[in-house]
């Protein structure tokens, strides 16, 4: 079966090892789309799964505890959700939206969201930090896919301004 160039970007971005990281390189370079289109599809496609997530995650490690070799993925899961939440845990929805926008392995909306559910951050509260993750996320992807290394660094140093900028005038004290 054949997939049309835009739905196989999405489907790329939904995907929770390939993202944003697969996608906009596979728009730009493997389907010559426009940069404008390949950024829509890539966040709109990994932006999919969230609310599945926000609302499902729950269940999903209720049901998998029940199953005897399911219990042994969740803890996996957790435990490694957990190894990574440390700064997240410290700082917040700042921490959680640096850690989903930074396009590196084990990084990304899917292990962010995790890190939101170990952490017990409400769905209210954890939605805004992800979202703006994937959309920073997305941005520097874009700029790797176009400029190569340097944009990447030009699209990264412009997120860690934004984020010491943030904590250096926010009057909010560390943690949610």
């Amino acid at each position: 079966m054949h997939l049309p160039p835009e739905l196989a970007v999405v489907f790329t971005a939904a995907l929770p090892v390939s993202e944003l990281r697969g996608a906009i390189p596979l728009a730009i370079w493997g389907y010559q789309m426009p940069w404008w289109k390949a950024y829509v599809l890539g966040v709109t496609g990994n932006l999919l799964p969230l609310p599945l997530l926000l609302w499902g995650l729950d269940a999903f490690f209720r049901w998998l505890s029940h199953i005897p070799p399911g219990r042994r993925l969740a803890s996996w899961l957790l435990a490694r959700a957990h190894r990574r939440s440390k700064t997240v845990e410290l700082y917040g929805p700042l921490a959680l939206m640096t850690f989903v926008a930074i396009p590196l392995p084990v990084t990304g909306m899917w292990t962010g969201a995790l890190v939101a559910y170990v952490l017990g951050f409400r769905k209210r509260e954890a939605a805004p930090p992800l979202i703006l993750g994937v959309l920073f996320a997305g941005g520097i992807v874009l700029g790797m896919s176009l400029l190569g290394f340097f944009g990447g660094i030009l699209a990264g140093s412009l997120l860690l301004l934004y984020s010491i900028g943030n904590r250096l005038f926010c009057t909010q004290q560390p943690g949610r």
